[in-house]
């Protein structure tokens, strides 16, 4: 007996495929993404503190308040900042106390070119504007004076 194979070709069944977007493409993807203000204001926090001449962040009040969060170890990086977000944009105010003899309006515009970058790079929202207040200059020998009362005798008992 003989194998008889029909050699009729068969036909191809084609099956629709949907477009999926890509993991990697995060535009792609459905859906809402919502930063807290609370967030943006830590992120220009750090952004701020890490710029060379400046020594902390924040107005007298603040700053005390913040040395008592030093204390117990709960540093409030969002110190001296405010800002205001959008949906697509941010507006930052900082508020800092620049190291003496640091270039006021250098050390300005590095906090201002360090906050933009970490808004744009981290938040990813585009930034209005970065208003910066100098409102001390903090001179080390400030510190050991206050160093020096402590470690001294009290007069009376």
């Amino acid at each position: 007996m003989a194998n008889v194979s029909s050699a009729a070709p068969q036909p191809k069944i084609q099956t629709a495929q949907t477009a999926q977007p890509a993991a990697t493409d995060p535009t792609a993807l459905g859906g809402k993404t919502t930063i807290e203000d609370g967030v943006v204001a830590k992120i220009a926090g750090i952004a701020a503190r890490e710029v060379a001449g400046v020594y902390a962040l924040g107005g007298g009040a603040a700053r005390v308040v913040g040395a008592i969060r030093d204390v117990l170890n709960t540093t409030d990086l969002s110190q001296g900042i405010s800002v205001e977000v959008g949906e697509k944009q941010v507006a930052v105010d900082v508020t800092i106390v620049a190291e003496y003899p640091a270039a006021l309006q250098q050390v300005a515009g590095e906090v201002r070119a360090a906050i933009y970058r970490a808004m744009q790079h981290l938040v990813g929202m585009e930034v209005t504007e970065v208003n910066v207040t100098v409102n001390d200059v903090h001179i080390p020998s400030d510190d050991d004076d206050a160093a020096v009362a402590q470690t001294q005798e009290a007069r009376v008992l």
